[in-house]
């Protein structure tokens, strides 16, 4: 889902079964440890609102591999910004 002004819209993607499996383990996972089972959508979600953060610059990409490259230089800037003292 995503969050327009308060309001959650539908949006529909397609995920191979490893991307599938990737998303429900994590949930698994925070059942297991927590108690509290972490449905896929947050999980999109929360990554979503991690990528809003990072100033991505889009210019010049022509690879699904830069376009990786630049969303991990990206979210490392964001990390690194909100470790520093």
């Amino acid at each position: 889902m995503i969050k327009e002004n308060g309001k959650t819209q539908r949006v529909i993607t397609f995920l191979d079964r490893q991307e599938i499996d990737f998303l429900d383990k994590l949930g698994k996972d925070a059942l297991f440890f927590n108690g509290t089972k972490i449905p896929r959508t947050k999980i999109i979600e929360v990554l979503i609102d991690i990528l809003s953060k990072a100033d991505i610059d889009v210019k010049g990409i022509k690879t699904e591999e830069e376009f990786k490259e630049r969303i991990l230089g990206a979210m490392k800037e964001v990390v690194d910004s909100n470790s520093s003292p």
